[in-house]
Formats: C-alpha cells, structure tokens, sequence
C-alpha cells in the first residue's frame, strides 16, 4: 500500500501495517480536503452580497456543521483505537526476548554512525569515556574487559541478518539525532544520555532487494541486450590505437580502459554496468535530524544477509581483529 504514496519497497515484518494506517490518514485528508473545500466554495455563492445585501447576524440555523465534525471525530478514533494504538503496543510492550534477537548499539554522532555487536558471547564489552579517541576508538570500548574481546565494532555499517528480530539500543554522544530506516519503517530519536531500544525485522535482504528493483527497471531483453552492449566511444583519434567513433566490445573496452587516463573510458558497460548498478543499490542508515553543518555526511549503509552470513562475517571480524592485536576501532 506504500507504493501509493511513493514510498520505498517494505522490507520488515510489521512496515506493511504502518503503510496500511498512512493510506488511510492520506484518504481521510484527502476526504476533508475535498469536503471542506466544497463546502467552502458553496459559502462563497450561497451568502455572495448579491443574494444577502443586508447582513444576517444569525446565520443559518442548521445542525449540519456538527454532525460532519462528529463524524470526523468517529473516524480519527477508529484510526487510534482500531489502528494505531494496537500496533504501537505491539512495538512497546511485545518487545523479543534478546536470547532470540540480534542485538546491537547504535550510537549517533556528529556525523556518523557507531556500530557495536556483542559478538559470540552475546555480552557487550564495556565502555569509558576516558578511553574515547574518534580516530581509533570512538565508543570507548575498554578491550582490557573480557567480554570486549569478542566485541565487534564499527563505523556506518549495520550488518543484520534477516527474518530475525533486531534489537538496536540507540543513543547519541553529543547532539540529538534521529535513526532513519525508509525501508524497514523505523524511525527513533537518539538522545543523549538516553538509551533508547526500538526493534523491527528484516524481511527481504539485500541481494534480493537489489534483484527486484533491477528488474523493476529493466526487462529481461533489456537486461541481454545491456550484456551484450557494444559501446560507441567518442574520443581523440590515435590516443588509444582506435579510431573515433569505433564501436567497442565490454572485452576491448575494459582492455582500453586498463591503460588509458582518458574520462571517456570511465564508464563500465555492459555486464559491468548491471555491477555497478546493482552495487549502488543499498538501505540507507539515514540521520532525520538536523544535526550540524555536516549533517548531509551522516549517512550509514543497513546490509540484510542471510543468518549464515551474518554469522560468517562476525567470525570473520572477531578473528581479524584478535589476530590484529590491537585494542583500536575497526572498520
């Protein structure tokens, strides 16, 4: 139901009936808009000075007026009571057991996001603030506690696996921030001092997020004629051994494009294209919040893999980081 509001493609468990409550709040606006806009129009002709040359301090005499706002009134309860008010409970007081959650800190600040997992121990690490360095340790993770050894850290990147709940503890270190998750319909202030957990599950990855928009964009014949593409290169003749306006193959472009400082060369095409297109397609960890002159820059990447994955690249991450030996921040 998003879709009619042009919003992105739902990829949580509960964003489905949040769009089913905005649909409804837009017809409701739209119903009063149009009703009240009618109304106002028929005041305009009904009482022009042309029909009323003497004032009528009474007005008209009807019951009209307070019926409509009585019937509004009975719609925005029903929105609240059958709608809105059932579903933020669901949020609030129906919160999953950690034991069966992914489980992370989400610490805003000007202007990125930190990201901190448990790792396999399932305990965070702790922190000081003394120990804070923005270059190298900027949550302040103290790695001479033992649960910090398996810790996993992090700058913009939320990795998450998908069809399984996700606790994320969110605060901020200096101003308020606000996490924002198009996709996944989560939005939560960080506020500083406060730490404030909201969850939601992810329903379709990103792999598979990055499948469907391809082919909500192109078609399948689209799709082979882009991967067998021949590409018309505009350049100075003699430069790269080719002629201008010589037709190149993926193959001989890639090989020119190896050994030539020419701009025109720094487009992929064909199957390079789709990569690269595919590549760009990611959900966004985006800050709501006016948050400083760099706010613009706040801007963090939601990867929704598979368990097996997740589980793969926090290994992989504990091992790299033990194996580094070093008490830094890791990217």
């Amino acid at each position: 139901m998003g879709s009619w509001l042009g919003l992105p493609e739902v990829a949580s468990a509960h964003g489905a009936a949040l769009d089913e409550i905005n649909v409804l709040v837009h017809w409701l606006m739209l119903v009063l808009f149009v009703g009240w806009g009618a109304f106002f129009l028929y005041l305009l002709v009904r009482f022009r000075r042309g029909r009323n040359p003497a004032a009528e301090y009474r007005g008209i005499q009807t019951k009209a007026p307070k019926w409509m706002e009585g019937g509004v009134a009975a719609v925005e309860a029903v929105l609240l009571l059958a709608f809105s008010i059932p579903l933020w409970s669901e949020r609030v007081d129906a919160f999953p057991a950690e034991e069966e959650s992914t489980v992370v800190r989400l610490v805003g600040q000007q202007f990125a996001w930190n990201v901190h997992y448990p790792g396999p121990d399932g305990v965070f690490g702790a922190t000081r603030v003394e120990l804070v360095n923005e270059e190298t340790n900027p949550l302040g993770l103290d790695r001479s506690d033992p649960a910090a050894a398996d810790d996993v850290t992090n700058q913009n990147n939320l990795y998450l696996p998908v069809d399984r709940p996700a606790i994320i503890h969110l605060s901020s270190k200096d101003v308020i921030h606000s996490l924002m998750l198009n996709e996944m319909r989560v939005k939560q202030d960080a506020i500083p001092g406060v730490q404030i957990p909201a969850w939601f599950e992810p329903t379709v990855t990103t792999a598979e997020m990055r499948e469907r928009r391809i082919a909500e964009r192109y078609s399948s014949s689209e799709l082979d004629r882009i991967r067998e593409r021949r590409l018309h290169v505009v350049i100075q003749p003699g430069k790269t051994g080719v002629s201008k306006g010589d037709l190149l193959s993926p193959e001989r472009f890639r090989e020119l494009s190896d050994r030539s400082d020419d701009p025109t060369f720094n487009a992929p095409t064909g199957p390079d294209a789709i990569d690269a297109y595919r590549s760009s397609l990611n959900y966004e960890v985006a800050c709501a919040q006016l948050c400083g002159l760099g706010h613009y820059r706040m801007r963090g990447f939601l990867h929704v893999v598979t368990q097996a994955e997740f589980d793969a690249w926090i290994a992989e991450q504990v091992a790299a980081k033990q194996e580094a030996g070093t008490d830094g921040f890791w990217n």
